[in-house]
């Protein structure tokens, strides 16, 4: 038997390192985009769009907007469907389970990225399939490792937004290839590099993952992988059985259990937290969307300031990852803890998220006032807060709805979560034509305009601690009584 713990604690672990890698080196690629653009425009894609104009002095000038526009509009759709498509990848996972979801993760993943590998200056086209697909493969390598967090009870959110953070920080990736075209190494190579890399997904599908779910709280004899035959799926009654669980954690998931989808749905904090979300990744979208052609008006089109704040933003996602344990921990704080006669303890872990959802906001609010300001020298300090807020932010979206709603609907609510969130950031695409259009390329007022956009977000850590607030007291009325 303790050979048996053993054995198990250390699959759990290989599980929790090896899920740690993937997300780091695949499942948010896309999010590099700006080191991408900088190489596709060394090699000329989307130049058809460029036109000489007429500028100063009767001189002719070369107006590559209609390209930059081009380049834009492929990370917006490839942006949209890695949130949007979360929705029908989470009702996927909880239908079919781990094995069926991964697989189709891996195919349509390394599909895009062989698209990107074989696409030219005249296939420049296949970047908006390719692109896209590698997003939608990116979240459900993200979704179907979240699921970790579940080994790990007191921990469980630490290691939810770990994993967030290390999607941030994998857009590290395309500044890797990025470096690696300077050293004379093609895309073609490094694109087909990381679609063999696929081998590794399929061994830790069949090796490492259940081929269902793993639950919440997950008993001691749990097994999971190839070589412990199928794995345990347990019903209420078996988790409640459990002789190690209190009382208020048998009535938490009693609860839980109880609420359908659809009272999940018109809840409102399912309602706030999708606005909470919306709200602060259009920021972030806008932000990286626009990042190159922002540079380029700061630097006056100097190409070696440009190269220098874009590595520099690149190395800055690679910190995503370390950042992201921060708010888990905030969340996680309360573990361990002794709770107040009669409070639950899911009323304790919504009372600890308060501090990380008005956090998350708080960042936002001083990272969209930085992005605001044109003053060249202090975006190395807005890469900075974005990096923090980014990884607070798609921690803290997973990590609340898997403490505020059933386990079961997780999939479903956290992929709702993110389409409608995904759905809102299309406003990005209609800044960037006002940005671009009327504007003249000063993004100036659309950055005002999303910093005061960003205070609305304020609204959901009210709203959870009033409601954290009143079940105290009413609490308190219960015991005087």
């Amino acid at each position: 038997m303790p050979c048996l713990v053993s054995s198990l604690t250390v699959r759990r672990y290989l599980t929790l390192f090896t899920g740690l890698a993937e997300c780091l080196c695949f499942a948010g690629t896309i999010f590099g985009w700006p080191s991408l653009v900088f190489v596709l425009k060394t090699k000329d894609y989307f130049s058809s769009h460029c036109t000489n104009t007429t500028g100063v002095n009767s001189t002719q000038v070369l107006d590559c907007s209609g390209q930059d526009e081009q380049f834009s509009l492929v990370f917006t759709i490839a942006a949209f469907l890695f949130n949007f498509l979360i929705l029908p990848n989470g009702f996927l996972f909880d239908q079919f389970g781990t094995t069926v979801a991964r697989l189709f993760g891996i195919f349509i993943y390394t599909t895009g990225n062989l698209m990107v590998a074989f696409s030219t200056e005249a296939l420049s086209s296949l970047l908006f399939p390719g692109l896209s697909l590698m997003a939608a493969g990116g979240n459900l390598f993200l979704l179907t490792n979240m699921q970790v967090g579940n080994m790990f009870g007191s921990r469980r959110s630490t290691v939810i937004t770990l994993y967030n953070g290390a999607v941030g920080s994998s857009s590290a990736i395309l500044f890797v290839i990025k470096l690696l075209f300077e050293a004379g190494i093609s895309l073609l190579s490094s694109f087909l590099f990381l679609s063999a890399c696929s081998i590794i997904h399929l061994l830790r599908t069949f090796l490492l993952l259940p081929r269902d779910r793993i639950p919440y709280p997950m008993p001691d004899d749990y097994t999971y992988g190839i070589t412990c035959g199928k794995s345990k799926t347990l019903s209420l009654e078996q988790l409640t059985g459990n002789a190690q669980m209190t009382t208020e954690e048998v009535e938490d998931i009693a609860v839980k259990q109880e609420k359908s989808f659809r009272e999940c749905l018109m809840s409102r904090f399912f309602v706030l937290h999708v606005l909470w979300s919306s709200v602060i990744q259009l920021r972030h979208f806008f932000f990286i969307g626009t990042l190159y052609p922002m540079l380029q008006r700061l630097t006056a089109g100097e190409p070696s300031l440009v190269n220098q704040y874009i590595n520099a933003f690149a190395i800055m996602q690679l910190c995503g990852v370390l950042c992201a344990p921060w708010n888990g921990l905030i969340m996680d704080r309360h573990k361990g803890k002794p709770r107040a006669a009669g409070e639950s303890e899911q009323e304790a872990e919504l009372q600890a998220s308060v501090l990380s959802l008005f956090l998350t906001v708080l960042q936002c609010l001083l990272f969209s006032i930085c992005a605001s300001i044109p003053y060249l020298p202090l975006q190395y300090f807005t890469f900075v807060v974005q990096v923090f807020n980014r990884a607070f932010l798609y921690g803290g979206q997973a990590a609340f709805v898997s403490v505020a709603f059933p386990l079961c609907h997780f999939g479903k609510l956290y992929g709702l979560v993110t389409a409608l969130a995904a759905v809102f950031s299309l406003l990005q695409y209609a800044c960037l034509a006002l940005v671009n259009g009327p504007l003249d390329g000063n993004p100036l007022y659309v950055n005002i305009g999303l910093t005061l956009l960003s205070l609305v977000a304020f609204i959901h850590p009210l709203s959870v601690f009033l409601h954290c607030r009143s079940l105290a007291s009413q609490r308190a009325i219960s015991a005087s009584s």
